[in-house]
């Protein structure tokens, strides 16, 4: 144990006086978290509204249809969208351009029909075969409906109670009535999951990607110390000390360990409290999931640093992987977004299952139990490259 802990210690220290360490492993993620959350707006902090765009057009320019406009105003399905000089040719074109998801003209004429207690049409522009259109629709004939029902109401109760039932208050309160109906669906979300705005959302999928994509990265200065140990003769010198291949296997590993798992501590941290990821919200998951992924990447970078022949290979063995893995691993698009086919794919590479453990925890919500299976996948994949590793070194050492 104690020749393990020397070469440990020995790796350590070489990773320290090297800048590239704190390049990739620091300032690097740190700097493109930054970037690539203002791009994708992750730093955003205005509210988006995610309602439907409908263009709208008052033909008629009476005080009933300024209330059909307040009540559409209030939905919380469409967004009424006006222009400067509005025209149904100009509607038109837009819906047709889809800088509109459909348009609602309200015809000349539209309030004196319902006023003689006759049904009165709207004009709608849109594609009615797909769920946009219908929910558009269901939504545009709820507000007409709930207006054509007040005035109804309003001439009935005015020509049977005369002056004690004048039209506009009843038409008033009927609308009124409206806002807070006798039954009502609410939607509610468990406790266990807090809603979070989208910027957050954007930076909880950064955050750990850009942690893990450089962690990858910053195994080029681990596989060049092992790179260097063989070509200067110095592997084969400890051999011929008390060290075992054991020992040195795991020294090199203990080492490439602890520089992940300091930079997966500081980043996390910067992550929580500066980015307000909640990697706190199940803190006993996150380091399960930090320390899966750690011993991934170790083992990663061991048998990089097994394959390596010369510095350069070393540089071209860790940055490669790094482009690939983080490409497939969902790292830059979260896999969700993503082809059936790519996102099997995706699932085949460990930084894939590394960032799913990652966002059940800072995303979903979930807790413990929820890592298991990507921290299963993690430490199968660290059992396969320590393997690798070790078949690797020692053929290299059969050969010299």
């Amino acid at each position: 144990m104690r020749r393990t802990l020397d070469i440990t210690f020995k790796d350590l220290l070489q990773l320290v006086r090297d800048r590239k360490t704190f390049l990739f492993l620091l300032i690097m993620p740190i700097a493109f978290t930054f970037l690539m959350g203002f791009a994708f707006g992750g730093f955003s902090r205005s509210a988006s509204d995610a309602r439907l765009p409908v263009g709208f057009l008052d033909q008629d320019g009476t005080w009933m249809t300024r209330a059909l406009r307040d009540l559409l105003e209030s939905s919380q399905v469409i967004r009424l969208e006006t222009y400067l000089f509005p025209t149904p040719e100009l509607l038109t074109s837009l819906v047709a351009d889809e800088k509109i998801s459909a348009a609602l003209i309200i015809p000349p004429g539209y309030s004196s029909i319902i006023l003689h207690g006759d049904t009165a049409r709207l004009i709608w522009i849109g594609e009615a075969g797909n769920s946009a259109g219908i929910t558009i629709q269901g939504e545009l004939v709820s507000a007409a409906n709930r207006l054509h029902g007040a005035a109804q109401t309003a001439l009935v109760l005015e020509e049977l109670a005369g002056e004690q039932a004048p039209f506009d208050f009843i038409f008033n309160e009927w609308l009124e009535a409206w806002k807070d109906p006798p039954i009502k669906i609410v939607e509610s979300t468990s406790s266990a999951i807090s809603s979070s705005p989208e910027s957050v959302q954007s930076l909880a999928h950064l955050s750990p990607g850009m942690m893990l994509q450089f962690a990858v990265a910053g195994l080029l200065t681990a596989a060049q110390i092992m790179v260097t140990e063989r070509k200067s003769r110095a592997l084969q010198r400890m051999l011929t000390t008390t060290a075992t291949r054991t020992n040195i296997l795991f020294g090199h590993y203990l080492a490439i360990l602890a520089m992940i798992s300091i930079q997966f501590l500081i980043l996390i941290s910067f992550g929580n409290f500066i980015l307000k990821v909640n990697y706190l919200r199940d803190p006993l998951a996150t380091v399960v999931v930090a320390a899966g992924s750690a011993m991934c990447i170790a083992a990663l970078g061991l048998f990089i640093g097994s394959l390596a022949k010369t510095e350069e290979q070393a540089v071209i063995f860790s940055l490669v992987p790094m482009f690939l893995l983080a490409g497939l691993g969902g790292v830059w698009v979260p896999l969700e977004v993503t082809g059936t086919v790519f996102k099997s794919i995706g699932r085949l590479t460990p930084l894939a299952w590394a960032m799913d453990g990652f966002k059940n925890i800072s995303i979903r919500g979930l807790g413990l139990s929820s890592t298991f299976l990507p921290v299963a996948a993690l430490m199968a994949y660290a059992a396969l490259f320590f393997l690798l590793a070790a078949l690797r070194l020692q053929r290299s050492e059969e050969k010299q």
